[in-house]
């Protein structure tokens, strides 16, 4: 049995380990939790890299598929299941709060696809933005989602009440990213993944 502590609290202190039958439970530094990596600082430099690793592998395989002539649309079709799949996986966890290194080390994964497909594809912060409007859709149309009431329209219809953040890891993260975009944002049909959303500087903003 281990134990995971996440402590980001500026003056940080030791934990004692839960005892359990007069046993110490080993306190962990780092833990892999639906694929995605967990360190007690809540940073993802770690789940970065370790998304990089597995994007890079699978590009030796879309570069040999070029190789055998196939045309853009079957390797653009092995890229979005094999390799966007990975740079995507619950990106709205954890992208928001990504350190401008690591996103760009996302984003020269992308960069290379296209050069071997020779096509344009969307980049990373792109498919962030596609990702976290569909997930807000989808808690704006469902009441009995735990987190609906936090998309509550202010008097003029436009906007959402937004989350009061006394941190940037907070402010960064998804609710309050969500809910500061305009309300005409979320009722739009989500962009496709292939087409870049019309004013994604804006809704990133």
């Amino acid at each position: 049995m281990k134990e995971k502590v996440v402590d980001f609290r500026r003056a940080q202190s030791d934990h004692s380990p839960l005892n359990i039958n007069r046993s110490n439970v080993e306190i962990i530094k780092s833990t892999k939790f639906l694929g995605v990596h967990l360190v007690e600082g809540l940073t993802w430099s770690l789940n970065t890299s370790s998304i990089t690793k597995k994007a890079q592998q699978r590009l030796y395989f879309l570069e040999r598929l070029r190789k055998a002539h196939l045309p853009p649309p079957i390797l653009t079709t092995f890229y979005r299941g094999t390799i966007e799949s990975i740079l995507s996986s619950c990106i709205t966890a954890w992208f928001g709060n990504c350190t401008v290194s690591d996103r760009k080390t996302l984003q020269r994964i992308v960069r290379t696809a296209e050069k071997i497909i020779r096509v344009s594809l969307p980049s990373i912060t792109d498919i962030y933005s596609t990702r976290c409007i569909r997930k807000a859709n989808s808690i704006v149309d469902d009441p009995t989602h735990p987190s609906h009431t936090l998309f509550t329209l202010l008097p003029s219809g436009k906007r959402y009440g937004s989350i009061r953040a006394l941190t940037t890891r907070l402010l960064n993260s998804f609710f309050p990213q969500a809910i500061r975009w305009p309300c005409r944002k979320h009722r739009q049909k989500a962009p496709s993944a292939y087409i870049t959303p019309p004013n994604a500087a804006d809704v990133m903003r």
